[in-house]
């Protein structure tokens, strides 16, 4: 075991994570469960004694309910504009998180002994590189298994959410009870 994940079993360690919202909500809807965002921050908290949590998430108008709820159980948000596409009367919504959280995971890189990347995606090897390198990195959580294969060399960090499924998923009872059903 190396040192870095030696460090994320001290309980006085200062472990960040740091979220890409996006790939993490449709990482899991892709393997068929919608994630709960309370309990996934109550498990990072309990299973990876996470101090601060920074989720990254694209600022849509009329979802203050959502950023408020997401504030309240511990999320640190930092928002992305979003830009809406129309094309064919269809409106899309783009507002991609990456360089927001390579930045922040770097303002913030002298508060943490060790960060945790929440996300499959590749856009991240050159941070998930830098962090290894320097003894930073205790994990990657990816959301399903379908994760880049430029984060393969970085195997024994990779930590899949799916075997918590039953812990971190929205029951069905609650989701219709949600809408009102």
């Amino acid at each position: 075991m190396k040192s870095g994940n030696k460090k994320l079993q001290n309980f006085n360690s200062q472990i960040y994570a740091f979220i890409d919202s996006q790939n993490l909500n449709l990482g899991t809807q892709l393997n068929g469960w919608k994630l709960d965002f309370g309990k996934f921050r109550m498990y990072l908290l309990t299973k990876f004694k996470v101090k601060k949590t920074y989720l990254f998430i694209g600022y849509i108008e009329g979802n203050s309910n959502l950023y408020r709820y997401l504030q309240e159980v511990g999320y640190i948000l930092i928002f992305k504009h979003v830009l809406e596409i129309k094309k064919d009367n269809k409106t899309t919504v783009k507002g991609n998180v990456d360089a927001e959280l390579v930045l922040h995971t770097m303002i913030q890189y002298p508060n943490y002994n060790q960060a945790i990347i929440v996300s499959g995606d590749g856009d991240f090897y050159c941070l998930v590189e830098y962090l290894e390198k320097n003894n930073k990195l205790a994990k990657i959580i990816v959301p399903n298994q379908k994760y880049s294969s430029l984060l393969r060399k970085y195997a024994k960090y990779i930590f899949p959410l799916k075997p918590a499924k039953e812990k971190l998923e929205i029951k069905k009872e609650k989701e219709r009870h949600s809408r009102g059903k």
